[in-house]
Formats: structure tokens, sequence, C-alpha cells
């Protein structure tokens, strides 16, 4: 089973992308999704407890967001810390889900793989482009925000025209080209 990445800067319509090849009964994983899960995790909760203490859960078991954030964004060994006790969980995760998969590939969504370097893991990497004012427009809508705080998160972000290089296929998603056909054609590319 051939492990194919897709990626896309925020507002790029990735999700879009992925319920497309779902359609054609492609399994996607999620990663954001699926780390959302691996706080609840017993072994990951005690880690994170254990280091910033129990206030990071409220009293129903849940992930104080806003608090691990503030530890999270004010403290870069913080980071280190969750990125080193996450992505291991997150990979045997993704290891153990593509175990149960019966097709010819699977997707691994992730708005950060290259920033990672996570494409080192993968066959593939399908990367879906959008224009920065449409993308702009799209988040801005979406999460009801302003123009600055989604150029805030898009500056954390590296640029476009450097992931289309690092892809090995670009999907647009800017309204000008039908999204369908071009998932279509990648179906047919990848199953053989």
């Amino acid at each position: 089973m051939k492990k194919i990445g897709i990626t896309g800067n925020i507002g790029s319509g990735k999700s879009y992308v992925c319920k497309i090849f779902e359609s054609l009964g492609v399994p996607v994983f999620y990663s954001d999704d699926e780390t959302k899960k691996l706080y609840l995790m017993p072994s990951v909760k005690a880690l994170i407890v254990n280091r910033f203490g129990q206030e990071v859960y409220f009293d129903d078991g849940t992930l104080n967001r806003k608090l691990l954030s503030y530890h999270l964004f004010k403290n870069d060994e913080a980071m280190k810390f969750i990125e080193s006790v996450l992505y291991p969980a997150l990979n045997q995760h993704f290891d153990e889900w593509c175990e149960r998969q019966k097709s010819p590939y699977v997707l691994y969504e992730s708005a950060i793989l290259f920033e990672k370097n996570y494409e080192k893991f993968f066959d593939k990497i399908i990367f879906v482009s959008a224009a920065e004012h449409i993308r702009l427009q799209r988040v801005m809508r979406r999460d009801d925000c302003t123009e600055e705080n989604v150029k805030s998160r898009m500056r954390l972000q590296m640029s476009e025209d450097l992931k289309i290089t690092k892809a090995d296929y670009v999907i647009y998603n800017d309204g000008d080209i039908d999204v369908v056909p071009q998932v279509l054609e990648l179906n047919k590319l990848l199953c053989c």
C-alpha cells in the first residue's frame, strides 16, 4: 500500500479535496483530528499533567486548550516536549490505522507536513494550492476572524511556491480549474 501525504496552506481546501478522495473509497487519516484524540489517551495525558500540572485538563477530563497553548507559545522547550510526546504516538497510530486499510493507497492529511520534514515518510506528496487572496477570504469566512488574524497564521507556514517545488503533484483549488477531474486523474495514477 502506498502512503501519500496531502498538504496545503491554510484555506487551500485540503479538507474539501480529501472528501473527494474519500468519495472514491480512498481512506484519509486526518492528522489534526487524530492528534486531538491523543491528548485524551491515559499515557499521553499522564505525561502532559506531569509536565504542566492537572489544570491543563478540565474536571471532565477534556483538554484546556487555552492554558496549554499559553504554556506552549511562551516556551520553545514546552513545545518540543509536546511534540516529543505526540508525534511518536501519532506515527504509531497512523501505522496501526494503515494496517487496517484495504486500498491501493491511503492519504495522510497534514497542514504542516513540510514544516515538520515529514515528506520523507511518504511515497508521494500532493499539495493543494490556492491563491493567497482566495485562502484569506475562505479562512476569514470560515473562522469569522480578521484579515490580520489570518495573515499572522499564514506567516507561520512555508510559502506556497516552495511547497509546490517539493510536492510530487499539485491540485489547484482556486475556482479556475474544476477540482474533481484533477482528483480523478490523480486517483488513476495512484491506484497503479
